[in-house]
């Protein structure tokens, strides 16, 4: 049997500011409306507080504002991507998320290093879905510590430059 055939995963795709994304299933545990989010003092700009849902209390991340788009009300599409990964619970703030794809691994090209900036960082590849482009994403990176955490190095830095 060919491994290549084999070697691919199913992704949820969903909509930031009319640009399709795609994160592995692997790391989502559930997507859901946006409900009640309680804000938080001091929190990165992009981080709108936190959501309780399954009975724990997770981080919730407005991807438009993380990738420097501006801010939207939500609306009754506007979703919830629970993620789990690398034993972070983070939900993903997104426009929407109906669609659910199987990308083969060797369908993913990587990132134009033309993007190699803080774009690219956030990006494992880019698929080709006939006239629809994907861009996959790095969930690590997208959620790592230079994000929920990036309060405490954004103050930490500017206290350096007053230095």
């Amino acid at each position: 049997m060919n491994d290549k055939a084999v070697n691919g995963d199913t992704y949820i795709v969903f909509e930031v500011a009319g640009t399709s994304y795609g994160v592995s299933t692997k790391s989502v545990q559930q997507v859901e409306m946006v409900e009640h989010i309680t804000p938080l003092p001091n929190a990165a700009p992009f981080v709108e507080g936190v959501v309780f849902t399954r009975g724990q209390v997770i981080p919730a991340i407005n991807v438009r504002l993380r990738f420097g788009f501006e801010k939207t009300l939500h609306t009754t599409r506007t979703r919830l991507i629970v993620t789990s990964h690398k034993g972070r619970v983070v939900g993903l703030i997104v426009d929407s998320a109906r669609e659910f794809m199987s990308i083969q691994d060797e369908a993913i090209s990587p990132a134009p290093d033309s993007m190699a900036g803080m774009t690219g960082k956030y990006l494992r590849g880019i698929v080709t879905i006939g006239d629809r482009i994907v861009l996959v994403l790095d969930l690590n990176e997208l959620v790592s510590a230079g994000g929920i955490s990036e309060g405490s190095n954004a103050q930490h830095q500017e206290q350096s430059v007053n230095r």
